[in-house]
Formats: C-alpha cells, sequence, structure tokens
C-alpha cells in the first residue's frame, strides 16, 4: 500500500477553486527536488496535477493561486492561455493542445487531502 502524505484538509479548498502547493520529491535516484503541485475541487471532486505547462515547464499560476478560470470549470495557464480540462488534464485550447498536465494521485482521508505514489521528503 502507498504511503498518505497529508497536504491539506478538504475544507481549506473552496468549490471551484484550487491551491498550489510546493513539496519536496525524493526521485528513484534518491535526488530531492522541489515539486510544485496545484489542488483543484470541483463539487466533492478533488484533482491534483503537476503546477507545470506542458508547453514550457513553467507553473499555470502567474499569480499564486489563480490558476482556475471563474466558474471553475478548467485550468488556465497564465503564462501562455492555454486551457485544460479538469477532470483529465487534457489541453485544449492553446500551444500545447492535446498535451496533458502531470496527474498527482490523492486520496481523501478522515476529512485530509493527502498525495499518494511518491516518496516526499520532509
Amino acid at each position: 500500500m502507498n504511503e498518505l502524505f497529508a497536504i491539506c484538509r478538504t475544507i481549506e479548498i473552496e468549490e471551484e477553486q484550487g491551491h498550489g502547493y510546493w513539496l519536496s520529491r525524493r526521485y528513484e535516484n534518491g535526488e530531492v527536488k522541489p515539486w510544485p503541485i496545484l489542488i483543484t475541487r470541483k463539487g466533492n471532486n478533488f484533482f491534483g496535477f503537476e503546477n507545470a505547462c506542458p508547453h514550457t515547464g513553467q507553473r499555470l499560476d502567474t499569480t499564486p493561486g489563480q490558476f482556475m478560470d471563474e466558474e471553475g470549470n478548467f485550468l488556465n495557464c497564465g503564462r501562455h492561455h492555454a486551457q485544460f480540462d479538469l477532470d483529465t488534464g487534457k489541453c485544449f485550447i492553446g500551444p500545447c493542445q492535446g498535451k496533458y498536465l502531470t496527474p498527482v494521485e490523492l486520496v481523501i482521508d478522515d476529512g485530509d487531502v493527502c498525495v499518494t505514489g511518491v516518496e516526499l521528503e520532509d
């Protein structure tokens, strides 16, 4: 079973909103690197992605925390104006059309939004 790493409480992410987080990820070769992720919410569903546009690898939020459209239906890249499907991470408008954001596996555990499937450094 994969270890769970609590990132935030579910109540900290409001409906149709999202937050970016900086974690430290340990890779298979032992290297530890900063790992920007974003967690969004639509109803009772939470979605996690690496906070990196597939166009250039830069963060989606040019202003921290601002990467969702006003209705909370899709993610925006503030640099290149690409738009991504919230459910799949697929880019449907912009310079990376047809490419995907890298998903982050989330588990909701007793009111915590947790990351699993990766090794994090404290």
